[in-house]
Parts: structure tokens; sequence; C-alpha cells
């Protein structure tokens, strides 16, 4: 008979595990070697963890969409302050973005540097993610092959210059390519010819900024990947949709076959254009927050299965470059610090809609873990890694950013109030203590070990 590390009852567990779809219900389950088990009845472990009342055991979240920035970065984010910031906020995994990192990860040997920055850094376990850019059509091959979770690119301007985009012909291409080897390209999907023709981002106006990204350029641009997948056959993602006016055609290129996928964002589905004050460029971002009848089709692309996960889009920055003292949407920086608090925002509009933690747990632990290939992760299921949170959906509190572990304090979330407390997470069957020794793991793609 299996010796277990760990026995966990809960009165309420998300989970398919004796309940046969996702929901959510009672539960006993046992932990041995870092893996959920069976529990025979009577069974005890060397340890018994018994939740509260008011607890939720949830899966551990799985953030495939972080911007760490180490090396190169670090003033802005580094592996020890962001997965510091992962495990408060009840995630388990992260999958970092090729930028902004210096050297980005855009070919082996700077994997190999990414790779050996996180190692001794990791509270969390930590993937990859490549990039795609013009003159690197090469390594795209051998990155899959060292273990990379697939390639980013952009279509315009990254918001840094050693991350350059591509042009279609060149987003053709690298499809070929990845397809040759059933690889994933994960786009950020705004036409540049569309926001060059829109107006300056300039000065403290909201609506001057939001104009200068309009909807119909990500419309474009999506239609335009869409196309290309279609052609090509590559398995196609596209990332942080803000513009409703996509799902519609996300939904009939899947009805025609093609292998795409999309996300959203705590940001889109919890914040509306017309509540930010003129030169707040906390909430500045790429893709903008847009109205809220757009963030009302964004939770029905949701319910409708057209978005298929949720994930933060953690890019943080100092401070300083965010231009608070000029509230300058222009010159500010333009990504969301979130990663501690997606889970709380989540789930705060997303009960006030009439969806159950198990629609949160599909678009916030299963769906991004089976996005990214990871087999092992996102369910509270026999043979997964016993990475989980303890939950308490009832409870509430007030953002301080003093509280948040990420390295720079700002976010627009500071002094909302939300729903859900995550009170304690743990990995591979022991909690996480993130001012004790780091024990995360370094993921690689098709790695089952």
């Amino acid at each position: 008979m299996t010796v277990l590390d760990l026995v966990i009852r809960a009165r309420r567990m998300v989970s398919t595990a004796g309940i046969g779809t996702t929901g959510i219900g009672p539960g006993v389950i046992g932990v041995a070697d870092g893996r959920f088990v069976a529990v025979e009845p009577g069974d005890t472990g060397r340890e018994e963890l018994e939740l509260a009342h008011d607890e939720v055991l949830m899966p551990g979240l799985v953030d495939t969409h972080v911007h760490v920035n180490d090396p190169g970065r670090t003033d802005w984010e580094g592996f020890t302050s962001a997965t510091r910031a992962a495990a408060a906020g009840g995630v388990t995994t992260i999958i970092d973005m090729p930028l902004n990192s210096i050297p980005p990860t855009c070919d082996v040997p700077a994997l190999d540097v990414k790779r050996k920055t996180a190692e001794s850094q990791a509270y969390v376990d930590v993937g990859f993610w490549g990039g795609a850019i013009p003159g690197n059509l090469a390594w795209l091959r051998p990155l899959h092959e060292a273990g990379v979770f697939g390639f980013k690119c952009f279509l315009l301007h990254s918001g840094v210059d050693e991350f350059p985009p591509l042009d279609l012909f060149s987003v053709e291409q690298a499809m070929v390519e990845i397809a040759s080897f059933d690889g994933l390209l994960i786009v950020h999907a705004e036409d540049a010819h569309g926001i060059d023709s829109a107006p300056a981002p300039e000065g403290a106006s909201y609506q001057r900024f939001l104009s200068s990204r309009p909807r119909e350029a990500e419309n474009v641009a999506v239609a335009q990947v869409i196309e290309l997948a279609r052609r090509t056959g590559c398995r196609v993602h596209i990332l942080h949709v803000s513009s409703a006016e996509v799902l519609p055609l996300l939904a009939a290129a899947r009805s025609e076959g093609v292998r795409i996928t999309a996300e959203t964002c705590p940001h889109y589905l919890t914040f509306a254009a017309e509540e930010i004050p003129d030169g707040a460029t906390q909430y500045k971002c790429c893709p903008p927050i847009r109205e809220s009848a757009n963030r009302a089709l964004l939770w029905e692309g949701l319910r409708d299965g057209v978005i298929d996960l949720v994930v933060s889009d953690h890019s943080p920055s100092t401070v300083e470059l965010k231009r608070l003292d000029t509230g300058d949407f222009g010159a500010a920086w333009g990504g969301i610090a979130s990663l501690q608090v997606g889970l709380p925002a989540v789930w705060t509009g997303a009960r006030e809609r009439g969806f159950t933690l198990g629609d949160v747990a599909r678009w916030m632990c299963e769906a991004p873990a089976a996005q990214a290939g990871l087999s092992r992760k996102g369910f509270i299921e026999i043979g997964y890694d016993a990475d989980f949170c303890v939950f308490a959906p009832d409870a509430s509190f007030v953002v301080d950013v003093d509280a948040l572990h990420h390295k720079n304090a700002i976010t627009p979330y500071a002094g909302r109030s939300l729903a859900g407390v995550v009170r304690s997470t743990w990995l591979r069957g022991r909690p996480i203590d993130i001012f004790a020794e780091p024990r995360g793991r370094l993921l690689f793609r098709g790695d089952d070990a």
C-alpha cells in the first residue's frame, strides 16, 4: 500500500475526482511523492490538512503569460519577486515571455542564460516561451527541441527594440516552420498600419490613448492571423484579447477547423474605459482596456467557450516608467502588474455574473495547462502534480500595494476591494514558504518526469 505523505480533507474541492466533469464537491485526496494519489477510506498520511468550513481546495493556477524581465531589466521584475507574487496569489506554474529580458529568448544560448538565471530563484515551477523575430527562423526548431513551450511574435513594435515584429510574410514563414514540428505560435495581434494611422497617444487623456489603439487594428490582425493559420495548418493562440469584435471571427475559424485558441486577462474583465481617470497611467496596457459594453461581451465569450483561458499578462516596470508624474499615456510604459491578484479579480467579476469556481478553475488552471501542453498541471486529479491553493471565496480584502510581492509597488488594482483570499499555496504537496529557500523547478515542453 502506498505510504501517503499528506491527506487533504475538504468540504469543497474543485476537481474531476469523484465528480465526473469539473465541479465542486466534498473530497478526500492523498499526496505521495509530490503527486495526487487515490485515498482508501480510513487511510491517513504522515500529515493531514483539513480545510476550514469557508475554504475551497483549488488546483494551483497556471499563468502562461508572465513577463519576468530577468536578466537585463531586473529593476522592473525578477524571478524571485515574480514567483513570490505568483505563490501568494495561488499560482503554482508560470511560463515566462521571451521579452523584456536581455537577451530575449530567441535562440538556444539566450534560453540557457534565462534558465541559469531562474533556476535558483523560482518559488513556483517555471517554463519558457521562445521568440519569433526577424532573422531567427533557423532557431525555431532548436528552441522547440530545447524545450520551449511555443513561440511568441508581434505584428507591430513590441515596446522594446531588441524584440522586433514580424511582417505578414515572415509570420507565414514562421508558421510553416512551426507547423512542421507541430509547435505553437502565440501572437500579439494588433495591425501596425491601423495603429500608425490612428491619433498619437500623447497627453493625459485616456480617451485619446484608447483611440490610438483602435479595436479595428485588433480585428484586422486577428483576421490576418486566422487566414495564415488556415493556409499553413499551424497551431495558433491569440494573446490578450481586448476587442470583443474578434469573437465571431474566432468562433467561425474554429468551426472551419482552424487550430486557434484565445485568451483574455483579468484587467479586461475588471476595468472599463469610462471609469479610468485622465492621467491614470497605471491602467495603460496594449491592447487597451475598452468600454464596459465590450467588457460584458468578453465575459460572454468566456461563457460561450470562444475565449479559452484567462492569464495575467503581468508586465511590470519601474514606477518611474509609468510616468505618474506627468500622466502622459504616450510616454508611459504599457503594462499591468497583476500576478498576485488575478484569481480574486476574476472571481469577483465571475460570481457577480453567475459563474462558479469550477468555471474559474477551467479558465485559469485547466485551459492554460492544456494550451501549453503541461500534462500534469491544472487539475486535482490522480497522477497530477499535487499543486493546489486553499482559497476562501467568500472572504474579501482591499488591495494594498505594500502587501504585493512583485518588485514595483504600482498596479491599477490598488485600493480596490476584491472577493476571495488565497490562504496558502502548495507545490507538489508541500506549502510554499516565500521567505524560505525556493524549490520551484524549471519545466521543459514534453517533460513528464
